[in-house]
């Protein structure tokens, strides 16, 4: 199977590490020192317990037009860059091509295939002037939410940090034989890769504390651990989850477990400094329209009153804006 990874930085890079060692032919879009590094070295993955193992893709590039025609692309840059992408990403795709989006949030196809009273909505958070709707068949798309942590060490390697798993579906629920073949070849390198016939609640699952945690984070510049054992930020954080919960029920989601429980889920990781805030003292664009600025957006579709969650979309969108100097 010829694989490309729009993407191949942490998990991008990881996931075609893996993909790699799994037979495939793998092309790893990259830009700057870290596809020089590529390009000159192959990609390193670093292990917690020492381990390292150097992969070399088949072909490593920033030029999406000169890779060609895929049978399967892994979309895994953050939801902000996907529509300046949109466009030049046509020229990986063949026919039959599959697009995997392996992002953060809500995902710009949620109402395609969705068989609700919104079914084809834009939601204009994500996928603003519907770029990426007009360049990207409805039928290509298969939902990821993607389980593991990794970062960049340096230019051509890459470190994981945690987590093996990456949960896929069709739009529409069905167990199509594309979705099998990936799960197969990603659970051959001992990956977990279950697919799933609900991804929407799959999404909002990883969502709930993506939401809540990630902006709280942002703005106090506190780890996980401090934020849930802060009896303030805690309730702040449970209230935007009840909020969202209410938006995602409306929408026909179901949650398998409860606020407290999913509070006590992300408890267990630790001082862990959420991506956002990792964006924010890296002074980069974080994800707040994905992960906060469509779920407003969803309330607003749907009447409901979500009056915390937009509060805290527009200081950490403020933040985000003067953070990047603009």
């Amino acid at each position: 199977m010829r694989i490309c990874i729009v993407g191949a930085g942490a998990i991008g890079g990881w996931l075609g590490a893996k993909l790699i060692q799994a037979g495939a032919d793998v092309t790893l879009i990259a830009r700057g020192a870290h596809l020089a590094a590529i390009e000159a070295n192959g990609l390193t993955i670093e292990y917690r317990d020492g381990r390292q193992e150097v992969v070399r893709p088949a072909l490593a590039t920033a030029d999406m037009a000169a890779a060609g025609a895929h049978d399967m692309v892994i979309v895994a840059v953050k939801a902000q860059s996907l529509p300046a992408l949109a466009a030049p990403m046509r020229a990986l795709y063949g026919p039959d091509t599959a697009v995997v989006y392996a992002q953060n949030g809500i995902p710009w196809w949620y109402f395609f295939r969705h068989g609700g009273p919104y079914e084809g909505r834009q939601i204009e958070a994500v996928d603003p002037g519907g770029v990426i709707a007009a360049n990207t068949e409805i039928e290509r798309v298969i939902g990821c939410v993607v389980y593991p942590a990794a970062a960049i060490e340096r230019p051509g390697v890459i470190r994981h940090l945690e987590g093996n798993r990456f949960t896929l579906g069709e739009p529409d629920g069905s167990r199509s034989e594309r979705t099998l073949r990936l799960s197969k070849l990603l659970e051959s390198v001992g990956l977990r890769a279950p697919v799933k016939t609900d991804i929407r609640n799959e999404i909002w699952l990883k969502l709930w504390g993506n939401l809540s945690f990630n902006p709280i984070s942002a703005l106090t510049r506190a780890t996980l651990d401090r934020i849930i054992a802060d009896q303030g930020t805690y309730a702040l954080a449970a209230t935007m989850m009840a909020e969202a919960q209410q938006v995602a029920e409306t929408l026909g989601v179901r949650f398998p477990v409860s606020i407290e429980r999913r509070i006590r889920m992300a408890e267990e990781i630790g001082a862990h400094k959420t991506s956002m805030l990792q964006d924010i003292e890296a002074k980069r664009p974080t994800e707040i329209d994905a992960l906060l600025g469509a779920v407003v957006e969803l309330a607003d579709l749907t009447g409901v009153p979500a009056p915390t969650m937009r509060a805290i979309y527009a200081v950490t969108s403020l933040l985000d804006r003067v953070n990047c100097g603009q």
